[in-house]
Order: C-alpha cells, then sequence, then structure tokens
C-alpha cells in the first residue's frame, strides 16, 4: 500500500526532475512568477532534516536540490539577471 509520504517524496523527486531538465529556467523567473526557487527548496530541505536531527550542511542541502555543487551549478547554468528581472523582483517582493 502506497502512503502520502512515498507519494509525496515521488512529487517531490518529480519536481527536482523537472527543474534539473529546464536550467534554463532561473530563480529569478521562479521567484518572480511562484515566489520560491531551487534556494528556497534547499532551505525547506535543510530545515526538515533539522527538524528530524539529522546533520546535513547548508552546502549538502543545495547539492541535493541542484544535482551538484552550487557554485558549479551557478557557474554553468545561472547568467546575470537582467534588469528586467531584478525589476520584476522588486516589484513582487512590494506585493503583500
Amino acid at each position: 500500500m502506497t502512503t502520502s509520504t512515498e507519494l509525496e517524496a515521488a512529487a517531490f523527486r518529480k519536481l527536482l526532475e523537472h527543474l534539473d531538465n529546464n536550467k534554463d529556467v532561473q530563480n529569478i523567473d521562479l521567484m518572480i512568477l511562484a515566489g520560491f526557487c531551487r534556494n528556497c527548496l534547499s532551505k525547506w530541505y535543510l530545515a526538515a532534516a533539522e527538524e528530524r536531527d539529522m546533520e546535513m550542511s547548508h552546502d549538502q542541502a543545495r547539492e541535493a536540490i541542484y544535482g551538484m555543487p552550487y557554485s558549479q551549478w551557478k557557474e554553468q547554468h545561472q547568467p546575470p539577471a537582467t534588469e528586467e528581472q531584478l525589476e520584476a523582483f522588486a516589484k513582487r517582493q512590494e506585493q503583500p
């Protein structure tokens, strides 16, 4: 019998796979549109580990989400934000 935890874990793995297959979708675009990004996911992942008294560093949590060290992902897949992205992000931050 499949538990809700197993379904949630499978959905989370699919989300990570989808993000990995769409590296062109930048974190700032995710933040503008959805209010969260890969970095948010890594922070939530780390918080879940800490709630369960599991040893994990911020870098380890990021690697679990990005599938590689964050510095490597950033170098290979994250161009500088455009003025338009920065303006849209600032506008999003002003929303309640």
